[in-house]
C-alpha cells in the first residue's frame, strides 16, 4: 500500500492516451466474447471492445508508439491556459465549460507524481550516519554523540515518551538514508492531504459569502497547486540538468504572482482583498507545513526499529 499515489496517477496519465481503433470489426459481426451481433465498436451485450486482434507486427508496434505518444490535446490546451490564464480555465469548469480541458483531479494526481519524479533527479548530499561512541560509519565519516545527546532522559509524565522515541530517534540518526525512504514514501501520502487542507483554508478565507462552496474551492485549489507543484518540478528538472540553482530558483517568483491573479480572477475580489487573502493563506501555510512536518517525522519514527543501533 506504498504506491497508491503512483497508480492513481499512472490511471489518471492514462486518460491523457487516447486513440480511436482501427480494427473495429463490422456492424452485425458476431462478438467474439458472447456471439452477440454487433451494433458498434463496443458489444452492447457484454460491453467488450469489437477489435480484431489478429493484425501483423508491424501494427503492434504503430499502435504501441501512438498509445505512448499521442496524448490528448486537450492537455495542450489546459497547460496554456493554467500558466497564463488560471482564472479562466477555474471559472470555466465552475460554469460546465469542460470539454475542452483536462479534469482538475486528474491533472493533480499526475502533477503529484512529476513533482517528486523531479525531486528524485536533484543530487543530495551524502548522508552523515550519527553513532553513539564514536564508530565509523560506512561513508567513512567518524562522528561522536555528546554524551548528553546519547543519554538523554526525560522524566515525569514525560518519561514514556522519551522510552519511546530514544531508540528510534537513534535508530534514525545511524540509518539516515533507511529513514529518509521511509519518509519519502510518507510524503506521498501527506502530499494528497494538502489538497482538502487548502480547500478548508479556502473556504475559511471566504466563509462570510455564501456564493461560494466546497466544490468551488477544491477546484480552485486542484488548479493552484497543479501550477505550483509543475513549477517547482521545472526547477528540479533545470537544476538537474546543470542549470544555476539560483538561475532555476527565479522560476519560484512567479508563485506569488500567479496566485494573486488566479484568486482574484476566480473570487472577483478587489486588489487590497486579494493582498489580504494571500497574506493569511502564507501564515496557515506555513503552520500547516509545520504540523505536516512535525506528524511526517513522527510517522516516520513510528515505523523505524525500536532498537538503537549497535
Amino acid at each position: 500500500m506504498d504506491r497508491e499515489i503512483e497508480i492513481a496517477a499512472a490511471a489518471s496519465l492514462g486518460g491523457w492516451l487516447k486513440r480511436k481503433p482501427k480494427h473495429i470489426a463490422a456492424v452485425g459481426t458476431p462478438c467474439a466474447n458472447c456471439g452477440t451481433a454487433l451494433q458498434g465498436p463496443y458489444c452492447h451485450h457484454c460491453g467488450q471492445l469489437a477489435e480484431d486482434f489478429h493484425r501483423s507486427f508491424g501494427h503492434l508496434v504503430e499502435e504501441t508508439v501512438e498509445n505512448l505518444f499521442h496524448l490528448d490535446g486537450r492537455l495542450w490546451r489546459t497547460l496554456p491556459r493554467l500558466a497564463l490564464k488560471p482564472a479562466d480555465l477555474t471559472r470555466d469548469y465552475l460554469e460546465g465549460r469542460r470539454a475542452g480541458q483536462i479534469p482538475p483531479l486528474r491533472l493533480f494526481l499526475v502533477v503529484v507524481l512529476l513533482f517528486f519524479f523531479a525531486g528524485g533527479l536533484v543530487e543530495k548530499p551524502a548522508a552523515v550516519a550519527f553513532k553513539p561512541g564514536g564508530a565509523s560509519t560506512d561513508n567513512g565519516v567518524h562522528v561522536r554523540f555528546a554524551p548528553e545527546a546519547k543519554d538523554f532522559q526525560l522524566n515525569g509524565p514525560a518519561k514514556p515518551l522519551g522510552d519511546w522515541l530514544k531508540p528510534r530517534v537513534l535508530y534514525a540518526a545511524a540509518h539516515q538514508h533507511e529513514f529518509s525512504l521511509i519518509l519519502e514514501g510518507w510524503a506521498h501520502r501527506f502530499a494528497i492531504l494538502l489538497l482538502p487542507a487548502t480547500a478548508l483554508m479556502m473556504g475559511l478565507l471566504f466563509v462570510f459569502q455564501r456564493r461560494f462552496f466546497l466544490y468551488d474551492h477544491l477546484v480552485f485549489s486542484m488548479h493552484s497547486l497543479s501550477f505550483m507543484g509543475l513549477l517547482l518540478s521545472v526547477k528540479d528538472i533545470l537544476s538537474a540538468i546543470g542549470i544555476p540553482g539560483a538561475l532555476a530558483g527565479l522560476l519560484v517568483l512567479g508563485m506569488p504572482a500567479h496566485l494573486f491573479v488566479h484568486l482574484r480572477g476566480v473570487y472577483r475580489i478587489g486588489v487590497f482583498g486579494t493582498l489580504l487573502r494571500m497574506a493569511l493563506l502564507f501564515a496557515m501555510t506555513c503552520i500547516l507545513l509545520l504540523v505536516g512536518v512535525l506528524l511526517l517525522v513522527a510517522v516516520g519514527l513510528a515505523a523505524t526499529p525500536a532498537n538503537a543501533p549497535a
